[in-house]
């Protein structure tokens, strides 16, 4: 299931989201100005912040798992790194950050995860690595609270789709759909039927959201400056019994070309 996907124009379809690091690497080799930061809109019940299995040395990132080198503007190199497991659901978007430290990040997250608006500072850092070469330094990314909402280096944790796109005017957009964000009933754990609160709503209410996001992201200011759209369908996370009509009315909502 890992390896499945499809590309239709600048909307890539997957099973895994970790695929979403190697459509950003396709976008950066087609930038003429390829250091400037985008605004990266995250639709999705985690935050994808984990510390994928690379080695930073002075050359660069290698893969620990098959010690191939690994570099952003080759996007075959970092399909490797997915397909070897070095690079994964929940750390894909790290490398990203090291290489643009002054993006911004907008996630979109629903309760109960999240209640309210949060704002951090993203720092680019270093970990140890604790499994495969206790020598070895891995990229990693840290959040510290802050007042500043948005601009350079800012990770903007909301529930509200308003404070989501306030300010992204003028800006080039990478956009990250997990279906998971509009349900999350597995969400990974074979206990899932004992969690508490677990976000779990009934198909009207997934489909009345993906209406919603969809008539806010297809406005002509908006949709003309989305250069990228990832959307993943996580298996044990989101039910797949919502899979066919979810993607006909996210794909229809935003106005995608389906070839």
């Amino acid at each position: 299931m890992f390896a499945a996907r499809r590309r239709s124009g600048k909307l890539l379809r997957c099973l895994y989201d970790s695929w979403t690091l190697a459509s950003w690497s396709e976008w950066m080799l087609r930038q003429t100005e390829p250091d400037g930061g985008p605004i990266i809109l995250h639709v999705d019940d985690h935050r994808d912040l984990g510390s994928p299995r690379l080695r930073v040395g002075a050359d660069g990132w290698s893969d620990m798992i098959s010690g191939e080198p690994v570099t952003l503007l080759d996007p075959i190199s970092v399909a490797n790194a997915i397909a070897s497991g070095a690079i994964g659901m929940g750390s894909f978007m790290t490398p990203f950050l090291h290489r643009f430290p002054q993006c911004e990040v907008r996630h979109l997250c629903q309760p109960p995860k999240v209640q309210s608006t949060q704002s951090y500072i993203f720092e680019p850092r270093l970990v140890s690595d604790t499994l495969l070469n206790v020598h070895a330094s891995r990229p990693n990314i840290t959040l510290q609270a802050a007042e500043q909402h948005t601009g350079p280096s800012t990770y903007l944790l909301t529930s509200s789709v308003e404070n989501w796109l306030a300010g992204t005017e003028d800006r080039r957009i990478l956009l990250h759909i997990d279906l998971d964000y509009f349900n999350n009933r597995y969400d990974g754990d074979s206990d899932w039927s004992l969690h508490a609160v677990p976000l779990d709503p009934p198909r009207d209410a997934i489909m009345a959201r993906i209406k919603e996001l969809g008539e806010v992201l297809s406005t002509p200011d908006v949709a003309g400056r989305i250069d990228d759209v990832v959307i993943a369908f996580s298996p044990r996370f989101f039910p797949a019994e919502f899979w066919e009509e979810a993607d006909r009315r996210l794909v229809d909502g935003l106005g995608l070309r389906d070839g």
